[in-house]
């Protein structure tokens, strides 16, 4: 194997901090390989990086000798880049109060239309119901994540239909509802 060379950030690379451990090296490097790879539309020379940043931090011995030899990227100022995180690291609060924030809101605006009896607000009324089909989407979403979050072993896990089942029963009657409030 060839020597790792102290001048590349393969931390940087990767996307994870100095102090990663291997299962979240390991996770990264899967994580952007299913992006980055020729066969799936991605590009050579970008796999080529993360491969070889892959082989230097894999391994214990290869990586404490990496960290031995580099320097360290921040420079005199303390500066870092940070990526910000994807919309699936969020984690499963932040997919929750994303969708209440919309549902709560989308239904104030609706309630608020309906009870002002003002023909002229009716493009309210219609963002309203944009804001709520977008809040019923990240609904889904976090549904997703927290079934996601919960361990293999858990038996909800396997159901995956009846929860969709589930969800959309609550959707449709949640709207049945709010039709039958506002009418």
């Amino acid at each position: 194997m060839n020597y790792p060379d102290p001048k590349k950030d393969y931390y940087f690379v990767l996307g994870v901090p100095a102090s990663a451990s291997k299962a979240e090296v390991d996770r990264q490097y899967k994580r952007l390989a299913a992006q980055h790879h020729p066969d799936l539309g991605g590009n050579e020379e970008r796999m080529k990086l993360l491969n070889e940043a892959y082989g230097v931090l894999k391994d214990q011995a290869s990586r404490r000798a990496y960290d031995l030899g580099r320097k360290p990227a921040t420079g005199s100022s303390g500066f870092a880049p940070v990526s910000t995180p994807a919309a699936r690291d969020v984690g499963v609060l932040g997919h929750c109060l994303s969708a209440s924030l919309c549902l709560v809101s989308g239904m104030f605006l609706l309630l608020l239309v309906r009870f002002q009896w003002m023909w002229f607000l009716w493009p309210l009324a219609v963002l309203a119901i944009f804001v709520l089909g977008f809040g019923v989407l990240m609904a889904r979403s976090a549904m997703v994540a927290v079934n996601a979050s919960l361990p293999v072993s858990n038996p909800w896990r396997k159901h995956t239909r009846l929860q969709e089942i589930g969800f959309w029963m609550v959707i449709v009657t949640g709207g049945f509802g709010i039709y039958w409030l506002i009418a």
